[in-house]
């Protein structure tokens, strides 16, 4: 039953991380799109916003990169991930 319980676990896992990094993807995709949209209208038919409201593409990528690994980390203590998964992941998320 533990061996079941923990195939589960990883499933489950494996899933859930998939699902937020296609999710993540996507939106990070969709963002490109309008940005490349708005760079092909006119600028006089461009809204006006405000420099400070933009993000910093890469700051919130390193930002989902700690948490990424944070959960990772979180899943290893837990004995769901062995420490060769553990690094398998991690060097997946930091390439």
């Amino acid at each position: 039953m533990p061996g079941l319980l923990r195939g589960v676990a990883r499933t489950a896992v494996v899933a859930g991380t998939a699902t937020a990094v296609s999710n993540r993807v996507s939106r990070r995709q969709a963002g490109r799109w309008a940005e490349q949209d708005s760079r092909l209208q006119p600028a006089s038919e461009q809204p006006a916003a405000p420099a400070a409201a933009a993000p910093d593409p890469a700051a919130d990528d390193m930002t989902g990169k700690i948490d990424q690994l944070k959960q990772l980390a979180d899943l290893k203590a837990q004995g769901v991930l062995s420490e060769e998964e553990f690094e398998a992941q991690k060097r997946r998320v930091l390439a």
